[in-house]
């Protein structure tokens, strides 16, 4: 399974997403479960499923669901 099939599966487990969200263009607050809960819990749970320790200025950068995948290969994680 690709990087972004893995995040998207995050996202939308995180998220509590229905099937078929458009996660790749979401946005920080772009849909009602991404609010300041929501992202503590997708941080979370991106640090569990890639096995990465995300800084607090990371936590605070991850905006989209863009950046986020940007930030994850900044970090390693192979596709």
């Amino acid at each position: 399974m690709s990087l972004t099939d893995r995040l998207r599966g995050v996202f939308v487990d995180a998220l509590e997403l229905p099937e078929g969200t458009d996660v790749e263009n979401l946005t920080y607050r772009g849909v009602e479960q991404w609010d300041s809960l929501g992202h503590m819990t997708l941080v979370a749970a991106v640090e569990d499923e890639f096995d990465v320790q995300l800084d607090t200025e990371q936590v605070i950068d991850m905006s989209s669901f863009k950046v986020a995948l940007d930030m994850l290969r900044g970090l390693g994680v192979d596709e």
